[in-house]
This record gives structure tokens, C-alpha cells and sequence, in this order.
């Protein structure tokens, strides 16, 4: 029996489902690679620090000294009015940002670039930074926050420091709808009700057989939309 489960929902992008994505202040990426980046270094100013709905960590507000405004994530130890450089030639200091190549070994960077020119994608949550391990011809060894290390081309560029925000998962929701109103800025389901706890109308795993599928959770390979939850072809079940 088909059912309009969670995923199917999800992916219909109804407005419970859908991110308030105007509410956030800017998608903070680098900019564009320039010429003047790969050789010296562009200046920007820290006018304002700034909370956005959409990121864990605290926002700088900058200014270039071309007079254009974008936003970078907060390093810790900066302040307004502070200066930022950005290239080749700034310098190891919290806030700037540079390519890898020019960063020494042992250094604390996050906002990594996975390809140079992308604006940023890798370790970018409050209180997380990734340590540069080595350089190897022109490729760099990074160790992640999940201690995973990775190899990025040189050019990748990166923020130096820790960013700001280290704090916040020690802080308690204290209430139900204080976690509700943190989650719905993000686009995030709260709260979540397990599959054998629904009615069998809702969920394939759903009946009044208590806290038990009551069928394989590993789905039929040629099952319907509504049936196709659960795993879906895995490797392997069980303990190892």
C-alpha cells in the first residue's frame, strides 16, 4: 500500500519543508579568484559583526577597499574595525585569508576551498577549524575536525583561525519550542517521530505492534515510492 511519507514530502517542497532562506544575510563564499589575490593581497575591513538565522557561527560584515560588502564567518580574537588581507602576501593571522600554499605546517584554517575558486565549503560550523598537516609537491595534507586527513590542491584557500562560536553547543535549549524555532530556521524537521511509532496509515513500519517494524527493514528492490524506506540495498546487515 503506497503511503505520502516524511522523504516523499520532503521532496514535494511543501512550506514546512522549505528553508526561510530569505531571512539569511549572505551564502558566505569568496569571492571571485582574482589576478591581484594570486599575486598580492586585496584589503577588507571588519564594519559589524552580525548573527544569521542560517549559520551556527557568527558573521563579519566586511568592507573591500573597492567599497563592496560581502560576509565572511567570524574568526575568534577579532573585533570591528579590524583589517583583513586577503592573497598570497598577507599575512598568518586570525581572519586572513590565503592559499594553502603560502600557509605553514601547523597552522589552524577553516572555510576550505575543495577546488580552487569554489568560495569555500569545507569545516565551516561554529568552533571548528582544520590543522594543515604538510605540503607534498603541490599538494597539502589537511587533518579535519573528524581527524580525517585530506589531500587539497595548493591553491585551495582557507581562513586562518579558529571560527567564533565555540561555545554554543554547551549552551542548554532549556524548552521544546526554544529547539522547534532553532530548527525551523534551518529547514530542519522538529521534532521527529520514529517510523514503528506511527500509524500503519503513515509509515510502512507503523501498526500497534509496539516498538517493531514487524517486516524486514531492508526495502524491496522494485518497491513503490511510499514502501521504499527503511535500507535501502545495503552492504551488509547485522553486528560485524
Amino acid at each position: 500500500m503506497g503511503k505520502t511519507i516524511i522523504s516523499q514530502a520532503r521532496g514535494r517542497g511543501g512550506p514546512r519543508y522549505r528553508a526561510p532562506s530569505h531571512r539569511y544575510l549572505s551564502s558566505v563564499k569568496y569571492l571571485n579568484y582574482s589576478e591581484k589575490e594570486k599575486t598580492s593581497m586585496v584589503i577588507a575591513k571588519i564594519i559589524d559583526l552580525e548573527h544569521c538565522p542560517g549559520h551556527s557561527a557568527p558573521l563579519a560584515k566586511i568592507q573591500y577597499e573597492t567599497g563592496e560588502i560581502d560576509h565572511i564567518f567570524a574568526p575568534e580574537n577579532v573585533k570591528v574595525d579590524d583589517i583583513i588581507q586577503i592573497g598570497m602576501n598577507a599575512e598568518t593571522k586570525y581572519g586572513n585569508i590565503k592559499p594553502l600554499k603560502s600557509i605553514q605546517d601547523g597552522t589552524l584554517v577553516y572555510n576550505l576551498e575543495l577546488r580552487p575558486g569554489d568560495g569555500g565549503r569545507i569545516c565551516r560550523a561554529a568552533g571548528s577549524s582544520s590543522k594543515i598537516i604538510s605540503h607534498i609537491k603541490d599538494k597539502v595534507i589537511i587533518e579535519l575536525p573528524s581527524k580525517k586527513q585530506k589531500e587539497f590542491n595548493e591553491l585551495c584557500r582557507a581562513t586562518i583561525g579558529i571560527i567564533a562560536g565555540s561555545g554554543k553547543g554547551e549552551k542548554p535549549f532549556v524548552k521544546a519550542g526554544n529547539k522547534f524555532h532553532a530548527m525551523q530556521s534551518r529547514n530542519k524537521l522538529y521534532p521527529k517521530t520514529s517510523a514503528v511509532s506511527m500509524n500503519s496509515v503513515d509509515h510502512p513500519f507503523g501498526s500497534g505492534r509496539g516498538s517493531h517494524a514487524g517486516k524486514p527493514t531492508i526495502a524491496p528492490r522494485f518497491a513503490p515510492p511510499g514502501r521504499k524506506v527503511g535500507k535501502l540495498r545495503p552492504r551488509r546487515t547485522g553486528k560485524r
